[in-house]
């Protein structure tokens, strides 16, 4: 799943759009997948193709070569399928896949250059798909006047949208709210400047 050329200028527009109403910044980042470890899947692919001649000897009368063929076409195969990114992650138990998540959203927070916001009032819109994952990551500024979970809004938002398909359309009501709640705390003045990309990093 990922969202089209029509999509990313939708959310473009709705993050310029929010930020005419607050000093805040807002940035989003789609993830397809926020893991990428292949040990865990080869493990259990070279465990199976391991037991497979003990079983193939003992059951049947088939030849050595023949064995030994199917042991590396099974551990091959295996390895293929296990390794797609929604067979990974499903691998992964649901604390470790958030562990991961929460990892990459805050790497992502560093790369988009939220930090370097002169005032501290950037926020991270980051979804993960494979993950199924939602997070709104707010800079020290933003932090120390807005609890986290008044973010829970635009997350449950996401999350929605996220599993009707609609990923595009999860982002836009997530900036929406957050625009709401930037603009509470961290109204737009003269001196606001945009100083990040109106945009969605697909990753």
């Amino acid at each position: 799943m990922s969202i089209s050329a029509e999509d990313r200028e939708r959310i473009s527009l709705a993050i310029r759009s929010a930020e005419t109403k607050t000093s805040g910044e807002i940035v989003c980042v789609l993830a397809q997948s926020s893991s990428d470890a292949k040990a865990l899947p080869i493990f259990i692919a070279a465990l199976v193709a391991l037991a497979l001649p003990w079983l193939l000897v003992a059951l049947t009368a088939m030849p050595v070569q023949r064995i030994f063929l199917l042991q590396i076409l099974v551990f091959v195969a295996l390895t293929v399928l296990l390794c797609l990114p929604r067979v990974r992650v499903a691998l992964m138990p649901r604390a470790a896949r958030r562990a991961v998540a929460h990892r990459v959203a805050m790497e992502q927070f560093v790369i988009r250059g939220l930090t370097r916001k002169k005032d501290r009032t950037g926020i991270l819109i980051f979804v993960s798909l494979a993950e199924r994952y939602a997070r709104i990551v707010a800079d020290d500024g933003i932090a120390a006047r807005v609890p986290q979970p008044e973010w829970r809004g635009a997350v449950d938002a996401l999350v929605v949208h996220m599993h009707d398909g609609r990923v595009a359309d999860g982002f836009i009501s997530a900036i929406d709210i957050c625009a709401t709640i930037l603009a509470t705390h961290f109204p737009h003045t003269e001196t606001s400047r945009d100083e990040l990309p109106d945009r969605v990093y697909v990753i």
